[in-house]
C-alpha cells in the first residue's frame, strides 16, 4: 500500500466511507464521502499550515452565503491535517465543453463579482502584492518554479529574468493596488468555479486557500488565462474578456495589469 495513502486514511473522519479522488497540484490528497455531500482534503508538513489557512478562509466566507463550501470537520495531528467541507453542487468549469463554457461564462463572472463586491475592509485576510512578490522572489531563489505553470510564451525564459521584468513594474502596480483593493479568490481558475451542467449557472467557488484582499486584476488575469485553451472559435477569448469587464462595470480595461498578474502568479507556487 502507498504509505501516503495509508497516512491520509488515518486522518479521515471515522464512521463513513471515503473514495480517493486525486492528488492535488500542491500534494494534498482529496477524498469524496461516499454518497456525496462532502470532500476531505489532507495535507502534511508545511501543507498542513496552508490547509489551516484554507479552513479559516472557508469558514469566514461561508457566512456570506454567496456560494462556497462550509467547514464540516477539522482534524489535526502529528501526521498532518484533514479539512472536511461540504460539496458545492455541479462540475468544475474546466470540465465543460467550449460551447457549455460560453453559456456558463456570464454566470461565472457574476459569481466572481459577488465576491469582489463584499466589503473589503471587513476581510481579515490579505493577499497583497508586496507579499506575493516576496513569495515569488523566494520561489525563484530556490529554483522551485514549475515550468508547466508558465505561459507557453515564457517557458524558455529564465524565471530570474521574468522576476526582474516584473520588478520594474512593481511600483506602478503597487500604486494601482492601493486604489482598487477587493476581496479576491486568489486562484480564480476554471477548476475552482462550480457549474450546474444543465442550467449553466455557476453554483459557487471552491479551494479558498488564497482568498484575501488584493487587486481585482489578480482574479481577472487568472480566470481569463485559464480559459484560453478552452476556446475554439477565433473570437471566443475576446468575447469572454469583453463580457467579464462589461459585467464588472469596467469600460477601459487595463491590459498591462492583466499581463503583470498573469506573469507573476506562476512564480508564487513552489
Amino acid at each position: 500500500m502507498d504509505r501516503r495513502n495509508d497516512a491520509a486514511e488515518r486522518l479521515l473522519p471515522t464512521g463513513t466511507e471515503w473514495t480517493p479522488v486525486r492528488w492535488g497540484e500542491s500534494g494534498d490528497r482529496v477524498f469524496r464521502r461516499n454518497g456525496g455531500g462532502a470532500y476531505a482534503k489532507i495535507s502534511s508538513g508545511k501543507g498542513a499550515v496552508l490547509l489551516d489557512n484554507e479552513r479559516s478562509r472557508t469558514e469566514w466566507l461561508a457566512a456570506f452565503s454567496i456560494g462556497s463550501p462550509t467547514v464540516l470537520d477539522w482534524i489535526a495531528s502529528e501526521e498532518g491535517a484533514c479539512l472536511v467541507t461540504s460539496a458545492v453542487p455541479g462540475v468544475p468549469a474546466s470540465d465543460l465543453s467550449a460551447p457549455d463554457l460560453r453559456l456558463a461564462w456570464p454566470s461565472m463572472v457574476r459569481q466572481l463579482k459577488l465576491l469582489h463586491d463584499l466589503p473589503a475592509g471587513g476581510c481579515p485576510f490579505h493577499r497583497r502584492l508586496e507579499t506575493m512578490f516576496h513569495r515569488a522572489a523566494d520561489v525563484v531563489a530556490r529554483d522551485a518554479v514549475n515550468p508547466d505553470f508558465l505561459d507557453p510564451e515564457f517557458q524558455d525564459t529564465p524565471p530570474s529574468k521574468l522576476l526582474a521584468d516584473l520588478r520594474r513594474e512593481l511600483p506602478q502596480r503597487l500604486t494601482e493596488e492601493s486604489r482598487d483593493l477587493v476581496i479576491c479568490h486568489g486562484d480564480a481558475c476554471l477548476p475552482n468555479f462550480m457549474v450546474d451542467p444543465e442550467t449553466h449557472n455557476c453554483t459557487g467557488l471552491i479551494d479558498l486557500g488564497r482568498l484575501g484582499t488584493a487587486d481585482r486584476y489578480v482574479d481577472f488575469s487568472l480566470l481569463l488565462g485559464s480559459a484560453r485553451e478552452s476556446w475554439v472559435r477565433p473570437d471566443d477569448a475576446q468575447i469572454a474578456r469583453d463580457r467579464l469587464f462589461d459585467i464588472h462595470g469596467i469600460s477601459a480595461p487595463d491590459l498591462g495589469r492583466l499581463a503583470f498578474y498573469l506573469r507573476l502568479d506562476p512564480l508564487t507556487w513552489g
